[in-house]
């Protein structure tokens, strides 16, 4: 008898009653059931997170930065509220507690009371970050806490996203205020280099002034220094014609009765003395007059000087808002033009004061020297008008006297005189020394305005000056600087396509175990009648091959058009699900020929090896050494790769290798059975009485 004959009889059992039919139809749909269940169950889960109760907590107390209001904790939770990313329900901190502990929640997020605060210290001089704080209970299902890590973690870089949008605008909008105030800098710097042009000119004219004034000072300190002398020397005559006018007059008033005969023989000498007097009564007028004359000149000058320097210090060291670097020594050199100016006005107040006492002098000395030139021309007459001449006498003593009298005040007032004008010389000198130096100085300081008011109009041009627009612009490019501009070349819409060909020949393979245990790996009628091992074989092999085919059919159909899986080769999906079915279907049917009863054990056994080594989940090279070792050397490692290209789109390469692997399985499987086949045709005590049946 043929194989497929042998096949057909085998499948005919199972229409011989409804229990065998029933059997046979969950035979079919147990592969249905067991792929498209679980790929049901893991189509989407992200898409359902709303449904997974979360508890919120917003502790936040909020916060004040810049004049403005932070509520992270209020934008957060409405963030959140509106992503829908889990079912939130906002409570309180205990609850929240209580309910991850008994399970009411799977997890909580809580926003602390200070979690403003930390955000908004990043403007101050203190930055501090913010925490969110997230609860979990693996206890509760351990899943859901690595997605919360996940969906935390774009919540916490949003949330970073927003301070840093703050903060980074906050500088941008500093670099505008800085723009602003710079230019209002170099615009004063402007009109300090312009001021400072005219100080210069100003300063120049100053150095000038008191070049004049050092040399009219000069020229008042000479004069008063000869008046000085002067007076010196008549002070000292008038004191000695005083001393003589004294002796003279007590000679006459003493001896009047012998005096005309002294008179008549010292008539010349008497001439001589009074010509004497009148020549020093005139050079004393003369020197007086002087002094008048320029001590006003010289106390005015020495205010104009002094006045002059002290507008100059206010210009450069009291109203400009960057101070002169000369105002120490310009300050000196004022208090210096100020001393002078008291003391040549102490000078001018001593002449002034004393004019009416200088007057009287002037006056006193005309008198003198008109009477010593009366005396003079009338001396070699004397003796004849003894009476005129020593009433004469008496009088010209009187004002020899009084003549003494002021020069000697005169001498006093024309010394200190003398001091203040060689005080006001030195003074005005050491004008003119700082009125060079403030002049350099202002020259060096008008070159530094101009070279300060250029780097800051340059400066205006360097700082950026951001509009609003520029600066959500940039604030959004700094605030997240690098995009993750992720692309899948043959992206798996969701999770279920994406475990598909990892459950799918789970599935067939679950379908051929279970199959063989309604069906019988080697036909006993075949092994009675004698019939060849090939023979044998794929009369064992057939039927389930095609139930394997039926329960292909049916998995995909359920797949594809209940549950959604999109496949990119469709047809060539379908022609390799039948190959992985035939392969399995020989490799279950050889176990369980060779070992028996114990070979259903085996066929699960080497379930667990493919599952735990086929990478269907996570990389194989992630697993432990062991798995990795064995995964090139089991089917279904292959079947999974060949899958992912077939239905997610990629190069073929990987499925026809997985063809050509399924093939030499397939192959060597039926070979093997064959040789289990041909010995199951002798039979032994071991075969009649098994140690173990299933």
């Amino acid at each position: 008898m043929r194989s497929p004959k042998l096949a057909a009889l085998e499948l005919k059992r199972f229409g011989r009653g409804r229990l065998p039919r029933a059997a046979l139809v969950a035979l079919l749909l147990l592969p249905l059931l067991y792929g498209a269940l679980y790929l049901w169950s893991f189509w989407d889960p992200y898409g359902r997170l709303d449904r997974i109760p979360v508890a919120l907590v917003n502790d936040d107390r909020g916060a004040e930065a810049a004049g403005r209001q932070v509520r992270a904790g209020d934008d957060i939770t409405e963030g959140l509220r509106d992503s829908k990313v889990f079912d939130w329900h906002e409570t309180s901190a205990a609850e929240a507690r209580r309910g991850v502990e008994d399970g009411t929640y799977y997890l909580s997020l809580t926003m602390p009371p200070d979690l403003s605060k930390r955000i908004a210290s990043s403007s101050g001089g203190s930055p501090e970050t913010g925490a969110l704080q997230v609860h979990t209970n693996d206890a509760n299902n351990y899943i859901v806490g690595q997605i919360s890590r996940t969906v935390f973690s774009e919540v916490r870089s949003s949330a970073s996203t927003h301070a840093t949008r703050t903060f980074l605008d906050r500088i941008y909008v500093s670099f505008s205020d800085l723009h602003d105030q710079t230019a209002k800098a170099a615009a004063g710097a402007t009109d300090l280099k312009n001021g400072l042009g005219k100080a210069k000119k100003g300063s120049k004219d100053l150095a000038d002034g008191l070049k004049d004034a050092k040399a009219g000072s000069g020229k008042l300190a000479g004069g008063i220094k000869k008046l000085d002398k002067g007076s010196n020397d008549l002070q000292s005559g008038s004191q000695q014609v005083a001393a003589g006018t004294q002796t003279l007059a007590d000679k006459v008033n003493g001896a009047a009765g012998s005096v005309r005969p002294y008179l008549k023989d010292n008539g010349k000498t008497i001439g001589a003395a009074a010509r004497l007097v009148s020549d020093s009564t005139r050079a004393v007028r003369k020197h007086l007059a002087t002094l008048v004359r320029t001590a006003p000149a010289a106390a005015a000058g020495a205010r104009t000087a002094s006045a002059d320097l002290d507008s100059v210090y206010r210009a450069r060291c009291q109203e400009l808002p960057i101070p002169d670097p000369a105002c120490p020594q310009l300050k000196k050199a004022k208090e210096a033009a100020a001393d002078v100016a008291r003391i040549a006005g102490d000078v001018n107040t001593l002449v002034q004061q004393q004019n009416g006492d200088l007057g009287k002098l002037d006056g006193q000395l005309a008198a003198l020297q008109k009477q010593a030139d009366n005396l003079a021309r009338h001396a070699p007459s004397l003796s004849k008008d003894l009476d005129s001449a020593v009433a004469k006498i008496n009088k010209l003593n009187s004002g020899a006297h009084q003549v003494a009298s002021g020069a000697k005040r005169l001498h006093t007032g024309l010394s200190t005189a003398r001091t203040g004008a060689t005080d006001l010389d030195t003074g005005v000198g050491k004008l003119k020394t700082g009125a060079g130096t403030l002049r350099s100085g202002i020259v060096k300081l008008s070159d530094g305005a101009g070279t300060l008011a250029g780097g800051l109009h340059e400066g205006v041009g360097k700082i950026p000056d951001y509009d609003k627009k520029d600066r959500d612009q940039r604030t959004g490019v700094m605030a997240d600087p690098v995009q993750l501009a992720s692309r899948s070349a043959h992206p798996a819409p969701n999770y279920g396509t994406g475990f598909a060909p990892y459950f799918i020949p789970l599935s067939l393979w679950v379908g051929a175990m279970v199959a063989y245990m309604l069906i019988q790996p080697l036909s006993r009628r075949a092994l009675a009648a004698g019939s060849s091992a090939w023979r044998i074989t794929l009369a064992g092999w057939l039927p389930v091959a095609a139930i394997g085919v039926l329960q292909t059919a049916a998995l995909m159909a359920v797949l594809h058009w209940a549950i959604g899986l999109q496949m990119v080769r469709a047809a060539g999906t379908l022609g390799f699900l039948a190959l992985v079915t035939c392969c399995f279907a020989a490799i279950v049917q050889w176990l369980n020929a060779r070992f028996g009863a114990a070979g259903r054990i085996l066929v699960l056994a080497l379930l667990m090896l493919q599952l735990t080594s086929a990478g269907g989940t996570y990389p194989v090279q992630t697993s432990p050494g062991f798995f990795n070792a064995i995964h090139p050397w089991l089917p279904m490692s292959y079947v999974v790769d060949g899958l992912r290209r077939l239905i997610t789109g990629g190069g073929l390469g990987p499925v026809w290798t997985a063809c050509a692997v399924l093939l030499a399985f397939t192959a060597g499987a039926l070979a093997l059975t064959a040789l289990s086949a041909r010995s199951k045709q002798v039979w032994t005590l071991e075969r009649l009485h098994p140690e173990l049946t299933l």
